[in-house]
């Protein structure tokens, strides 16, 4: 994974990665099969990310790698998996043109960078490399030079990726006040 910077005081979260092309209304049972579900170690779950679409991320993947798709993905179930897969796969950040709500959700939840960006599955070709401001909320493909501005994360959602998300920092904040309490 190629991240020029992942530090937070004032957000510089910018990744680059090859694209990972998925259509609309990916599921949570394409990206985590409810086949694997009892499989809850983290570690091992990243070997069965997207395999429900089929098995070339996780035979061709490199951490760093980006997804991008269209509209709704990560529909279907509430499960934490999905997201969680990807991150374990080496994925990123997920580029969208929506994404289910309880999904987007999961995602921070567990630290999985996401840009909702209408409109970037038509400027980018599967295996182009990209670079994904998550500051300014830019989708840049570097074969092309063409960039498209997404919608804004708050500086919230920003803070708490840099952190690992809502779950590393309760425990980050468990630890500190485990700390000041002895």
């Amino acid at each position: 994974m190629t991240v020029l910077s992942a530090n937070i005081g004032m957000s510089k979260l910018v990744f680059t990665g090859r694209v990972w092309k998925y259509g609309n209304n990916i599921d949570t049972d394409v990206i985590y099969p409810g086949l694997y579900l009892e499989i809850t170690d983290i570690n091992q779950m990243g070997k069965y990310a997207m395999i429900g679409e089929d098995n070339r991320l996780v035979r061709r993947g490199h951490p760093g790698d980006i997804i991008v798709a269209g509209n709704n993905f990560g529909c279907g179930s509430s499960r934490e998996h999905a997201p969680t897969a990807l991150k374990q796969a080496g994925i990123a950040v997920v580029v969208a043109a929506s994404f289910a709500r309880t999904f987007y959700r999961n995602s921070l939840n567990v630290g999985l960078p996401l840009l909702v960006c209408p409109g970037a599955e038509e400027v980018v070709d599967e295996g182009d490399e990209v670079e994904v401001n998550l500051n300014n909320s830019i989708l840049r493909n570097l074969r092309t030079g063409e960039s498209l501005q997404g919608h804004l994360s708050s500086q919230y959602e920003l803070q708490l990726l840099a952190k690992g998300g809502v779950v590393m920092q309760f425990r980050s904040s468990l630890k500190s006040e485990v700390c000041t309490n002895s």
